[in-house]
């Protein structure tokens, strides 16, 4: 490996561990104990998802569009009626959407916030219906998330995603498309 690449990945590693040790070292007590029952909660969904696809018929390796739609649309339907009660503000509990409100406000400043708002806000998410179980539309179009927002924000299980669709942070399953939770305000 050349000593310039390495000299990168060490550069890249310290800025990403700076980042993290900055990110938990400022927050309060109380913060954390936020943080860590919407971790807890996030996880409890994705507990609750798995064993409802593990009910599910396997998909074969060479399972057809139309076999993997169908798949999708009954693991969609086994989620939505397991969750039939849930109602927004579950997972993104008011303390929850203030913290990470806060985090994001204080990771992303001058320039880096600019950015920020610019690749969300430039995104076609206009129109997006945001209703607790239902799925995001294919048609529109998916913001992803930068690293350095990933670093900052609650830890995610594997299943989950972090989405804006607007100002709005979503949390979407990502093999079933359903919104799982949402707050409003996210983006400063």
């Amino acid at each position: 490996m050349p000593a310039v690449l390495k000299y990168f990945c060490l550069i890249s590693f310290l800025v990403v561990f700076a980042v993290t040790v900055r990110s938990q070292n400022s927050i309060s007590p109380a913060d954390k104990r936020t943080v860590s029952e919407f971790e807890k909660q996030a996880k409890k969904y994705a507990d609750l998802r798995d064993s409802l696809s593990r009910r599910l018929p396997r998909l074969s390796d060479d399972a057809t569009p139309v076999q993997i739609s169908a798949y999708k649309t009954a693991f969609q339907k086994s989620v939505q009626s397991a969750r039939n009660n849930a109602k927004r503000g579950e997972l993104f509990t008011p303390a929850a959407s203030r913290q990470i409100r806060v985090l994001i406000k204080t990771e992303f400043q001058g320039w880096e916030r600019s950015e920020l708002r610019k690749t969300v806000l430039e995104a076609d998410t206009k129109g997006v219906p945001l209703k607790i179980n239902l799925p995001y539309p294919e048609t529109k179009e998916l913001v992803e998330m930068s690293p350095a927002l990933l670093l900052t924000l609650p830890q995610l299980p594997k299943p989950l995603r972090y989405r804006f669709a607007g100002r709005r942070l979503l949390l979407l399953d990502r093999d079933n498309g359903l919104i799982i939770d949402y707050m409003t305000n996210a983006l400063p």
